[in-house]
């Protein structure tokens, strides 16, 4: 009985902490969803954090639990997660996530989150332990996704500057300016759906791996659900501005109808990630929607030494992450 109690409480802990990462991911990407309304004047910035964690939430009656599925199931094989690879995968995420922003850097909580599992993985079983499907499928979005956003960005761009080519500029400014908002909230739509969801998948793989769900149950508990699409909503709520900064403005200036075509390219690419099972990042995909409305002005219009500094927190994104999990996991184990 003692040991069913002790268990019970590690494991109310790590949902704790699965939950203090979810409102990080909120806070941290808050930037993806509102940097360009923000920059672009159509909404104050509370008004910005509101509106987006108001569609981050609603997301749940959007989408289904695809990418949660994928990372309770699809990234570590079964019977190789404990409490001790949950910690050190949150670890490795949350110290992630603190780093880059505090040096403003917009890095990807998703990929935090998915460095820190296969970190604390091969820390206990070697590369053994992990399903190369899922993994290969989420290492291969990260690529495809800001290339994607970039075209689609790039894309919507050129077609609304073509269709609007004979109006004035002040007409199209005063049009896009309400267009942003129908755009702003299907981005956000796209990042609570995907986003909300690899917290859920991480709560749901303890679960599981700690018999507080059955092996063979289909979805996760509602209290799951529920509880992740609110904390990465009021995450949301509290934003992350040193990101909103880089994103909105240091990439390239945007004005209303960049910022519509920018959203809009992103948001289509976190529906069909979504809809496929893939955890994407949404910072990936914001950033290479931006760059993607910058380069149709000219190649000069988009400031490649920022891109490139962005680009590089990508990079190092899995590996820090998964170095930070597996000290984080040999430190759970003296701990309990």
């Amino acid at each position: 009985m003692e040991q069913v109690q002790t268990a019970l409480w590690v494991v109310i802990l790590l949902v704790g902490l699965a939950l203090v990462f979810d409102f990080m991911n909120g806070f941290h990407d808050a930037a993806n969803s509102i940097a360009t309304v923000v920059s672009t004047g159509v909404l104050k910035p509370a008004q910005a954090v509101a509106f987006a964690a108001f569609f981050n939430f609603v997301a749940i009656f959007v989408f289904h639990l695809s990418v949660a599925a994928t990372i309770g199931k699809g990234i570590a094989q079964p019977g190789i997660v404990d409490t001790h690879v949950v910690f050190g995968a949150l670890a490795g995420a949350i110290v992630w996530n603190i780093v880059t922003w505090y040096y403003g850097i917009p890095s990807s909580s998703s990929h935090a989150l998915i460095g820190g599992i296969v970190g604390a993985v091969i820390a206990k079983a070697g590369t053994g332990g992990l399903i190369a499907a899922g993994l290969t499928k989420t290492v291969l979005f990260i690529f495809v996704s800001p290339l994607l956003g970039f075209l689609l960005g790039s894309l919507m761009m050129v077609v609304v500057a073509w269709i609007f080519r004979r109006f004035r500029p002040s007409k199209v400014d005063k049009w896009f300016r309400r267009l942003q908002l129908v755009s702003a909230a299907a981005y956000s739509l796209g990042h609570g759906g995907n986003d909300a969801q690899k917290t859920i998948g991480i709560i749901w793989l303890l679960l599981l791996a700690t018999n507080y769900v059955a092996p063979g149950q289909a979805l996760p508990p509602t209290w799951v659900i529920v509880s992740c699409y609110l904390a990465i909503g009021f995450g949301t709520m509290f934003g992350g501005w040193r990101i909103v900064k880089t994103m909105g403005q240091k990439i390239t200036k945007l004005k209303p109808v960049g910022g519509f075509c920018a959203e809009t390219g992103g948001a289509m690419t976190l529906f069909i990630a979504t809809s496929l099972g893939i955890p994407v990042s949404t910072t990936h995909t914001i950033t290479g929607a931006i760059v993607g409305v910058g380069s149709t002005k000219n190649a000069s219009a988009v400031r490649w030494g920022v891109a490139g500094n962005i680009v590089w927190a990508w990079v190092l994104t899995i590996p820090a992450s998964a170095f930070v999990a597996a000290v984080g996991y040999w430190i759970s184990l003296q701990l309990y």
